[in-house]
């Protein structure tokens, strides 16, 4: 597989590296991805995993990165998600598509099927990164957040009955 490189310094481009590609599209004017299909045939196996090729690449901004992400219709109808799908300003290859099946049915994709999505995200690439001790760590998140070492599902599921950041909430997880 050759590596192609698109030179388009800082903006958004895209290209056909497979001559059937689909092009991404919005659906919708105001939507926040861009809708991404197969350029192939394939299966996803019953709670398998499938790599699908969509026969395109990308330039972006290097302030940005590309996210592929999964289509709601496509979880909620038919159990398919999207794994791993970060993609970094220096990659210039083709884009591929991690789709996991969490059915017991094997789900055929078409070439020209809408299987993700994709979204560009600002970031901030802080250098250097400085190493502290744990203890700064842990004095900072007891300093400015209300969260500190809680993890999942420490805010719950219903709805807080006191402001996070009040000094109630504060002391409170601070006894904890």
């Amino acid at each position: 597989m050759e590596k192609l490189t698109i030179s388009t310094g800082d903006k958004f481009a895209i290209a056909k590296v497979v001559e059937h590609a689909t092009l991404p599209v919005r659906a919708n004017p105001f939507d926040a991805g861009l809708d991404v299909s197969s350029c192939e045939d394939a299966t996803v196996p019953a709670r398998g995993r499938a790599i699908i090729d969509t026969g395109i690449a990308i330039q972006f901004p290097h302030d940005c990165y590309a996210r592929i992400a999964p289509r709601s219709g496509l979880a909620a109808k038919s159990g398919l998600d999207v794994g791993a799908g970060v993609i970094d300003y220096g990659y210039t290859n083709r884009i591929k598509v991690i789709l996991f099946n969490h059915t017991d049915t094997d789900y055929l994709v078409k070439s020209g099927d809408r299987i993700a999505q994709i979204i560009f995200e600002k970031i901030y690439t802080p250098s250097p990164i400085d190493e502290v001790p744990y203890n700064e760590i842990l004095s900072f998140a007891f300093s400015d957040t209300t969260r500190g070492m809680s993890g999942f599902g420490s805010t719950g599921v219903s709805t807080p009955t006191s402001e996070p950041n009040s000094p109630i909430a504060i002391e409170k997880l601070k006894s904890n």
